[in-house]
């Protein structure tokens, strides 16, 4: 009950908890986000990573700290394209394997079918929704979407994401209202 209650606590409080980490950690704090973006994105098993939520909060935290905005972006944006790209991997390559005795074939097919038609715009979408953002990658793996198209999708929808919400902290984080109410900030 009390790892819940800590979860809770760093989701509602992740401003001050990144404060901390990029105090205690300095310059360790970079491969900490990035580790945690690739998880995040790459593990099929950890969507309930605060994603959108800790690039708002690098941002916030980066205008009032040492932590480099530019550098955050670029190492960011890059978690979060490997991340992707790892989980469609293992889609594509491990998915029908574990998944196959539950997922009718029709299915797969229509799967398949999605992703040639509308697979780019997914990929690019989902990176803004949670949990889909890490469902996506593995189910276009699985439904055998083309890996130039994944990869370039995948490319333009990792920078979009970080860059809308890792700069949206670096300008708005540390408004007063912001600051006053960043538990709603992260949950909106």
């Amino acid at each position: 009950m009390e790892f819940i209650a800590a979860g809770i606590d760093l989701f509602m409080h992740l401003d001050k908890h990144l404060a901390q980490v990029v105090q205690d950690f300095g310059s360790w704090t970079y491969l900490i986000l990035f580790l945690i973006v690739f998880c995040e994105t790459g593990l099929v098993v950890t969507p309930f990573l605060p994603g959108d939520s800790l690039l708002f909060a690098g941002g916030a935290i980066a205008a009032v700290s040492g932590l480099s905005v530019n550098f955050l972006f670029i190492l960011l944006a890059v978690a979060a394209v490997i991340g992707d790209t790892v989980n469609y991997a293992a889609g594509k390559y491990l998915g029908l394997k574990v998944f196959a005795r539950f997922i009718d074939p029709r299915h797969i097919e229509k799967t398949h079918r999605f992703f040639e038609k509308y697979g780019g715009k997914t990929i690019v979408i989902a990176r803004f929704v949670p949990i889909v953002r890490t469902v996506a990658p593995f189910v276009a793996g699985i439904g055998a979407m083309s890996y130039g198209k994944f990869i370039t999708y995948n490319v333009a929808g990792g920078i979009a994401w970080v860059a809308v919400c890792l700069y949206a902290g670096f300008f708005f984080g540390n408004l007063t209202f912001v600051k006053n109410n960043f538990s709603l900030v992260i949950l909106g």
